[in-house]
């Protein structure tokens, strides 16, 4: 037996993260009670800073608490690295049991991008773990305030496949919607959920589902519909907010931090190779690096007619490309929606077209020549 074949199927990661104060200990007391959690791994940054005390039972190993849900519980000691290769070793050797989903919840001072790119670039834990989704939360009551001061804030919204809006019930109403308005432009197409959501809508309703979800994928890819434009998703609120065009009217709304922050989309009207798109990503990462905050999006793939491919990145960091059975809508054009920090959308259009060029000239040149 060798090494992949010899290994389970991964095991779905999901990653729960928000600003100090934003709640996440609390969502997860909660959400631990849930059966779609059972025979889940939590990993804790610091066991001090969780207030799981009630859910305590027995210490099962070192590090290693089982909680009343049925969950295992250990913190992450000095490496994620580390901490993950331990938990499998573990139970591959039968000294803890088989566990369904691991939940990795960050410090509120973390960027997520460190963790995905463990996830996603290791050469074991890739094969080991799939990743299910970001979960951010966000304190309706300081959050325009921790936006407007933390660059970790920012860029854990950015980072998000699902946004939690928690305190609610004590913010002032117009605040809640100004902010929403703003995680809207940060994120566009994010959904946004609040802390009584049922587990399964925060895990197990992630990236690698978006397949069975069409509906889901629509609106994650909600800003092709107008290119440039912050949101398009609307709430209820007006239209006063969409990213870039602040109007002044609400001090909250014009945001030094959040102006060099834009979300644009790319589009090709005919199938790109995928070569040409693995290119494109390879220059663009390269040039831009840590400016590029998220890419998501749909490739209409020249090798394969009618599977579109579901692309996603963070901060430079591409996830193993996703191959849909078929398309969501009947748009059948490539979408990518780019999410940047400091770049001018002018730049990545110009670098887009002159691929899609590129690969046009080429496949003229390969074309035999018409009969006359």
């Amino acid at each position: 037996m060798t090494g992949a074949s010899a290994h389970p199927a991964p095991v779905p990661l999901s990653l729960l993260t928000g600003f100090l104060g934003a709640g996440k200990t609390t969502l997860l007391n909660r959400l631990l009670k849930d059966p779609a959690l059972a025979d889940t791994v939590v990993l804790v940054n610091e066991f001090g800073e969780v207030g799981l005390d009630h859910l305590l039972v027995e210490g099962v190993e070192e590090n290693m608490i089982l909680l009343e849900s049925g969950c295992l519980c250990c913190t992450i000691r000095d490496d994620l690295i580390v901490t993950l290769e331990d938990l499998l070793r573990r139970r591959d050797n039968g000294r803890i049991g088989a566990f369904s989903r691991v939940v990795i919840e960050t410090t509120g001072l973390a960027d997520p991008a460190p963790i995905l790119n463990v996830l996603v670039n290791h050469p074991y834990l890739a094969m080991r773990f799939r990743l299910d989704g970001v979960v951010t939360l966000v304190d309706a009551v300081n959050g325009m305030t921790t936006l407007d001061m933390h660059e970790e804030a920012r860029r854990q919204v950015v980072a998000a496949d699902r946004l939690v809006l928690t305190k609610t019930e004590i913010a002032q109403p117009a605040e809640a919607e100004l902010l929403r308005a703003r995680l809207d432009a940060l994120n566009p197409g994010a959904e946004i959920l609040f802390p009584d959501v049922a587990a399964g809508e925060l895990v197990g309703a992630g990236l690698y589902d978006l397949a069975q979800r069409p509906a889901a994928l629509r609106r994650w890819l909600a800003e092709t519909e107008a290119p440039g434009h912050g949101h398009h998703h609307h709430h209820g609120h007006g239209h006063d907010h969409s990213h870039g065009h602040h109007h002044g009217q609400e001090p909250h709304d014009v945001n030094r931090h959040d102006e060099a922050i834009r979300a644009f989309a790319l589009t090709a009207n005919r199938p790109v190779a995928r070569a040409t798109f693995e290119l494109f990503w390879t220059l663009l990462r390269s040039i831009h690096g840590p400016r590029l905050l998220r890419l998501k999006g749909l490739v209409d793939v020249a090798e394969q007619p009618g599977r579109p491919l579901l692309v996603h990145a963070v901060q430079q960091i591409l996830h193993p490309p996703v191959e849909l059975d078929a398309w969501p809508d009947a748009d059948r054009r490539s979408r990518l929606v780019l999410i940047v920090k400091d770049i001018e959308e002018e730049t990545v259009q110009r670098l887009w077209s002159a691929f899609l060029g590129q690969q046009a000239a080429q496949g003229q040149r390969e074309s035999p020549p018409l009969a006359s």
